[in-house]
């Protein structure tokens, strides 16, 4: 009787879990052979953040942050609040000194100034291939560069031969399609409920 009280909320959580597995392989088959690593991110289903990571792990990718609590990540938002790239990072650092900084960054003067910071890692938010190549480059091995946005199946290696350390999706566990799974009891002549 429990089996089958639990069987459909188990066999959706499978589902989900697997696809986010399966996807994620997906990406990451396409980056072997090159440094890059896939990253997931917080976009993640509700409730489910922990259980997705882990699926993302099984399927070959890398966890990025679980919460805001593992590192600072500054986007356009804060850095308007704040005036410039080089102030949000001032602020960030000396409210949190022992917390790793990443900025995005929407162009090539943007990454010039983030580098200027020493910050650990940036993100290069919805770069074009010619604009990450140019990125790659001006960063020569500083700093750790991540790709974000428009990041596919078709395209995501042409990203990775760039040279970029790595590429985040937040497909794999926010756009999930669940795979059909069931489950089937045999008849051993007794009444299971």
């Amino acid at each position: 009787r429990s089996l089958l009280t639990g069987e459909r909320t188990a066999l959706n959580f499978l589902q989900t879990l697997s696809s986010t597995a399966t996807l994620t392989n997906q990406f990451a088959a396409k980056l072997k052979g090159t440094k890059t690593k896939l990253l997931d991110t917080r976009k993640t289903l509700p409730g489910l953040r922990l259980a997705q990571k882990y699926a993302v792990k099984c399927g070959g990718g890398h966890n990025h942050r679980f919460g805001l609590y593992d590192a600072i990540l500054i986007k356009e938002n804060h850095i308007a609040a704040c005036g410039s790239i080089t102030s949000a990072v001032a602020k960030a650092k000396k409210l949190y000194p022992n917390k790793p900084i990443e900025v995005e960054v929407r162009n090539l003067s943007e990454l010039r100034e983030a580098l200027a910071t020493k910050t650990n890692t940036i993100m290069l938010d919805n770069f074009s291939l010619k604009t990450i190549r140019a990125a790659v480059k001006i960063n020569n091995g500083k700093v750790k560069l991540e790709v974000s946005g428009g990041v596919n199946l078709k395209n995501i290696r042409s990203f990775a031969k760039t040279g970029i350390d790595y590429i985040s999706v937040g497909a794999i566990t926010k756009s999930v399609m669940p795979i059909e799974l069931s489950m089937l009891f045999e008849e051993k002549g007794s009444s299971l409920i």
